[in-house]
């Protein structure tokens, strides 16, 4: 059977999108180009998010220190040992908030990224609040020439959740930033968080169709982790009841739940977090590499005769 995005696969895979786009494999290069956050810096908060620990995520050649062709150049040799075919490349801006600067500090970093060879375009990672209409501006010139996609960390729908996760923004400023974003035809990702404390199983399931609305081009899951010397893990070593934690077993039935939910246009990148259990106060997933995670819920998809978006309807238009 084939489904709406085109192929047999039960979901409307991340691989399958940048295939059409760039007709065959595509392989992310993470960067850390030095920016930071407002929720860090002091201008709407410090400490940051209340779960996040940058380094758990950046590869080994990702550094600051180091200028964004050096990054590149080591991305692609890193890449290059388990992905051999691969020759085209996007420079994923991921660290912190990647539009957190002003114009000519960006457009000098993106160019520098899209200047070195094999590279096709840009992937932006940043935050809802820190996108105006002079940076969007710029992101649609440089699409004229190069694939862009910005990526905003929403991580909740929930306001009383993003202030007890200290995001130093609302949900409103999420929606608007995607919308404005759409707009001017530049695709958007968005991050999402899966165990927040204070949000029920329900209140996560809800949120499908919220984000259903949106004019998303990709999402990206994450189960909550807990990592070593963040405020998250000791508020859960204070308030441990509040929070909804998964296990793998748990975390497959959910997420599948969730899936079947989501609007079928949206193109699911990620369906859980992965980083190297040194960071991590405990491992519910194991030793599991997302690829064996991945297959465990496309079994569960099989195993229900279910698929991205079998129970999602969408809204009515008023005539």
């Amino acid at each position: 059977m084939n489904y709406p995005w085109g192929d047999q696969r039960r979901f409307n895979s991340y691989t399958a999108y940048f295939k059409k786009i760039f007709g065959g494999r595509i392989q992310k290069i993470s960067l850390d180009a030095g920016f930071t956050c407002p929720n860090r810096d002091g201008s709407k908060g410090i400490g940051g998010c209340t779960y996040c620990i940058n380094d758990a995520f950046n590869p080994s050649y990702c550094q600051p220190s180091k200028s964004i062709t050096q990054q590149l150049q080591e991305g692609k040799e890193f890449h290059q040992k388990r992905y051999r075919r691969t020759s085209k490349y996007l420079a994923y801006f991921q660290a912190y908030s990647n539009t957190y600067a002003d114009l000519d500090t960006l457009r000098k970093r993106y160019w520098e990224a899209l200047s070195v060879e094999g590279i096709e375009g840009l992937v932006i990672g940043t935050r809802p609040d820190v996108v105006d209409d002079k940076v969007l501006r710029l992101l649609a010139e440089i699409q004229k020439e190069k694939y862009v996609m910005v990526e905003y960390g929403l991580e909740s729908v929930y306001d009383p959740t993003l202030k007890r996760i200290n995001r130093g923004h609302d949900f409103a400023a999420s929606s608007n930033a995607i919308q404005k974003t759409a707009a001017l035809g530049i695709p958007v990702g968005a991050h999402l968080i899966f165990g927040l404390p204070g949000e029920t199983h329900q209140m996560m399931l809800d949120a499908a169709e919220i984000l259903s609305n949106l004019p998303l081009t990709t999402i990206k899951f994450h189960q909550l982790q807990l990592f070593k010397n963040t405020a998250m893990t000791e508020e859960y070593k204070q308030n441990p009841e509040s929070f909804q934690l998964f296990d793998l077993e748990s975390y497959i039935d959910f997420v599948v739940s969730f899936t079947e939910r989501l609007n079928p246009a949206i193109v699911i990148e990620r369906f859980a977090g992965e980083v190297p259990p040194r960071y991590l106060i405990s491992a519910p997933f194991g030793t599991l590499r997302y690829d064996a995670v991945l297959q465990r819920i496309e079994k569960e998809l099989e195993n229900r005769d279910t698929f991205q978006g079998k129970k999602f309807f969408a809204p009515k238009k008023v005539l």
